[in-house]
């Protein structure tokens, strides 16, 4: 990987704050559908990101001492609640963190990139790391997006990450039937799928290839989490970094039409019986 000013690998990563799906139950719709009340909703980081900032934590590492030999700068865009989650990647092990002051409603997969893009033409990072979607609105555009505006080599759902001696990555994308190799020269940019935070899924040249990682995510230990409250976070308005506007808009929302109670069957006959008759599948 190439080296910055500071002789040091910088990556940068993606953050999205998201509603968790787990609770879509407590999803409601304003007066006239014109929009979505989100009071009653718990958040987290979105998965796909976590995978995104483990990867780049293991790759500024020796897996086996944890020596940090690099730096991890994490972003997001949002209203100031959002920095509950930087601040959460800050205590994992990030070093510094950006957030990009923006409403939802100012936002969609072009406008995201774009502002994006600003924030690495400043910092230059060697590596660019995405989760491959967000789990709300499951777009997978804004890496993809982000790539071409900064003119950068690509690999989409990366299932595992290799430094070289070399400083190139290989990198496995997960593809029908199988995993398909590439190799990259950074400067680049990544976006990776569930399988990244596997044991045997990502070294750096540092980490020795007989290690295994734990599997998943790491977790901050209280210290961390205390120290993260003193790491740099930087807020810079979306104005200052892109006059886009978003693209796509919603018409509408509507919570789907309630169904009826699912029932046992005592045979097959029946079960084929009622798939003819009442659900007229047959």
């Amino acid at each position: 990987m190439t080296k910055s000013e500071e002789n040091t690998v910088k990556i940068l990563v993606a953050l999205k704050r998201v509603s968790d799906p787990d609770h879509a139950n407590k999803v409601k719709v304003g007066a006239g559908g014109s929009t979505v009340d989100t009071s009653g909703l718990e958040w987290k980081v979105n998965p796909f990101d976590e995978y995104a900032l483990e990867a780049a934590l293991r790759l500024t590492e020796d897996g086996k001492s944890k020596t940090r030999e690099g730096e991890v700068v994490v972003v997001t865009l949002g209203n100031k609640d959002t920095e509950t989650t930087l601040r959460s990647a800050l205590a994992t092990g990030a070093d510094r963190a950006i957030r990009i002051e923006a409403e939802d409603e100012a936002l969609d997969g072009g406008v995201v990139a774009e502002a994006l893009a600003k924030v690495c033409q400043e910092e230059k990072p060697d590596l660019v790391i995405l989760g491959k979607q967000a789990v709300d609105g499951d777009s997978n555009q804004v890496g993809q997006r982000l790539a071409e505006l900064l003119d950068f080599p690509m690999a989409t759902f990366a299932a595992t990450i290799v430094e070289e001696a070399s400083g190139k990555l290989l990198v496995g994308r997960e593809v029908d039937g199988g995993v398909l190799s590439l190799r990259l020269t950074p400067p680049c940019l990544i976006t990776v799928d569930l399988r990244i935070v596997a044991p045997e899924s990502v070294y750096s040249k540092k980490t020795e290839r007989s290690f295994r990682y734990a599997e998943g995510v790491r977790f901050a230990p209280l210290p961390a989490i205390m120290k993260a409250k003193k790491k740099p976070l930087d807020v810079k308005p979306l104005a200052a970094l892109t006059a886009a506007k978003p693209q796509s808009t919603y018409g509408k929302f509507e919570l789907p039409k309630s169904r009826k109670a699912g029932v046992l069957v005592k045979s097959a006959a029946e079960l084929v019986e009622k798939l003819k008759t009442e659900a007229r599948v047959l």
